[in-house]
């Protein structure tokens, strides 16, 4: 019997860790460029030409522009769709809907990702209530992100989170993953689990966390463009992300523009 092997998790330096904040400061500064600017009326291709803007113009390239042959800057995912929507011309915004905004950059080599889900105009509160449970979750995933933790660790706070808040579904098959010099490294991390399984997270690791929890069913559906995944129930889905580094004094979350100190705190409060 062979024992199943690890998969090789990147290391970084100090060095190179300030190297993927310069990227993940770039990501979170044009995620809030993109909220400002969401409004009913605005389609998403102007949304995504909005972020190749300011990406090229402070000096980084889009990560997802052409990757696997994917055509936009950001994935935009509206209500039912959950993550990897195509901006389009014809995909506009109306009041009531929901957005996930999905975006990387490159910066000097290294990468940033991050996602944030944005209501349009006024929801509804059923739909407030979607947004803040899945970006809550992502910041106790994120905190789970410790050395000497485990990486299912995060998973299962982010599980546990969800659970408590309510009937949600958990989407499985899509999850977080490593990060550095390429945008998608192992290993994979789901948003579901017991604790104390895969790997020990060590200092200078740099992974993307990104719960994707929906109203309805978990189940799932890619469409004919071969990128779009939706919920099968027709029902609206949230999606939240950062990248962040393990470090000595904890995770320091390389795409919050206050590495996470405030959400941190809140936690420790609640």
């Amino acid at each position: 019997m062979f024992k199943r092997r690890r998969p090789a998790i990147q290391v970084k330096t100090p060095e190179q860790i300030e190297r993927m904040r310069a990227a993940g400061l770039l990501v979170g500064r044009t995620l809030e460029v993109l909220r400002e600017a969401v409004k009913p009326g605005i389609s998403t291709l102007d949304l995504d030409a909005i972020a190749e803007r300011h990406i090229r113009d402070h000096g980084g390239v889009p990560s997802f522009l052409g990757y696997h042959g994917f055509t936009g800057t950001i994935c935009a995912s509206i209500n039912e769709e959950i993550v990897h929507g195509i901006p389009r011309p014809d995909k506009i915004l109306r009041d009531g809907d929901v957005i996930s905004l999905d975006c990387g950059a490159i910066v000097d080599g290294w990468h940033g990702d991050a996602a944030i889900t944005v209501p349009v105009g006024e929801v509804d509160d059923e739909l407030r209530r979607l947004l803040e449970v899945t970006e809550t979750s992502l910041w106790h995933g994120l905190a789970a992100g410790k050395a000497g933790a485990r990486l299912t660790d995060m998973s299962h706070a982010i599980e546990s989170h969800i659970r408590s808040q309510g009937s949600y579904g958990i989407v499985e098959g899509y999850g977080g993953h490593g990060i550095g010099t390429e945008m998608h490294m192992d290993p994979l991390i789901p948003n579901h689990g017991a604790p104390g399984h895969g790997p020990e997270l060590e200092v200078g690791m740099c992974f993307a966390v990104e719960p994707m929890v929906n109203l309805g069913t978990k189940e799932t559906e890619e469409l004919d463009d071969g990128w779009t995944v939706i919920t099968t129930d027709g029902r609206a889905s949230a999606h939240f992300e950062h990248t962040f580094a393990v470090t000595p004094d904890g995770p320091r979350v390389l795409t919050a523009l206050d590495e996470g100190r405030e959400w941190f705190a809140r936690l420790e409060v609640g």
